[in-house]
């Protein structure tokens, strides 16, 4: 087990991008509490839809200061420019997370441990799946918890940790699948949110969040 190693070409692009990886989650441990709000909101707009046009409708939900204001949020989701998939679903959760926002806070705001924050994000907030609450908890500061989607679990396979894209449909799966993407990053001596910022970054050429 102890020649376990990332493949030459990760080596390679990790030890090029590392300032930039750092960088970005050092950018994610400064997030203000203002934008909390509205790094959930992309949150809620990435399932199946391109990050950056997630992250245009957050800037658009932010500029127009959505959680303090009525807006049309669906006109903003199916902007061609900006489209996100699933747009009226999608809508209408974003309202939704609005009127839960306080309750939310206060989870935040608690002293529970990162993995029962993702947890509590998981259980009861609609559209948000153990992913994407793992995604957002990371994007705010947050260490230490696997953001799983196709991307890296293929990526997982690249580097021989598993044989096949393993199936993590239920939350048992997706902790095992996680334990075992930890100690990969343990073995490696790559903290695993530089890794998961690494492998997005060889799919889809730049470091966004």
């Amino acid at each position: 087990m102890n020649s376990i190693q990332l493949p030459i070409k990760f080596q390679e692009k990790y030890e090029k991008l590392k300032p930039l990886i750092r960088q970005r989650l050092f950018d994610f441990e400064n997030v203000s509490e203002s934008k909390y709000f509205y790094e959930l909101c992309f949150c809620i707009c990435t399932p199946q839809s391109k990050a950056s046009s997630a992250l245009a409708v957050q800037n658009r939900l932010e500029e127009l200061e959505f959680l303090n204001n009525e807006i049309d949020v669906t006109t903003i989701l199916e902007d061609r420019k900006n489209y996100i998939r699933f747009h009226n679903q999608k809508s209408n959760r974003l309202q939704l997370i609005k009127t839960q926002w306080n309750e939310i806070k206060t989870v935040l705001d608690s002293g529970y441990s990162a993995e029962e924050k993702r947890d509590w994000i998981n259980d009861n907030v609609k559209g948000i799946g153990r992913k994407e609450s793992a995604h957002y908890l990371r994007n705010i500061g947050y260490k230490n918890l696997a953001i799983l989607d196709r991307h890296i679990l293929k990526h997982l396979v690249s580097c021989g940790i598993f044989n096949e894209i393993p199936n993590i449909a239920t939350k048992k799966r997706y902790d095992e699948v996680s334990e075992r993407f930890k100690w990969f990053s343990e073995k490696v001596g790559i903290p695993m949110d530089e890794l998961d910022l690494l492998f997005w970054a060889e799919e889809a050429g730049e470091i966004l969040k």
